[in-house]
């Protein structure tokens, strides 16, 4: 439906650990160091989210990242584009690879699911563009989206549960 890349988990990962640090300029090695992702990596996707400025950046032993502007006005939705030049694509969306080469899905003209499908997605894409790296930030209890997430995560422990108790 909606599948992030690694740069793009890495990139709000940092995000978030930047608007914990508000105000400081933070290196990409504390950041990997603290999560464990590739240094190399996470240095690209800072890049390109100071490149798209969303964040500053500044050289020297003290330098680093600090977000652009505040936390309630960058949206989950401008990172993403920042990190992957593009909105993420749905299956429906991309070409498939056959025997020929790439070319589009074969279902496509006749497929009984793509235009739910792209609500679904459109529903999604709208909700990252609601989303701001405060809301990603902000503990659960306070934040409705982080309510949600938890409903759907203990619903979807509650089902793997009960079918192992089947």
């Amino acid at each position: 439906m909606l599948d992030l890349t690694k740069r793009a988990e890495y990139g709000l990962i940092a995000l978030v650990h930047l608007v914990d640090r508000r105000g400081e300029y933070v290196s990409a090695r504390e950041i990997g160091d603290s999560y464990k992702v590739p240094r190399r990596l996470l240095a690209e996707v800072l890049k390109s989210l100071s490149r798209a400025d969303l964040l500053n950046s500044q050289l020297g032993a003290n330098g680093g990242y600090t977000l652009a502007r505040e936390p309630e006005l960058i949206t989950v939705a401008q990172a993403v584009e920042a990190i992957e030049n593009a909105t993420p694509d749905s299956s429906c969306d991309t070409e498939v690879r056959s025997t020929g080469g790439w070319s589009a899905c074969e279902m496509s003209p006749t497929c009984p699911i793509k235009t739910p499908i792209q609500r679904l997605r459109a529903g999604i894409w709208g909700l990252l563009h609601q989303t701001t790296l405060r809301d990603l930030a902000t503990p659960a209890p306070a934040n409705p989206l982080g309510e949600l997430i938890n409903t759907a995560q203990t619903e979807t422990l509650n089902l793997s549960g009960s079918a192992a108790k089947s």
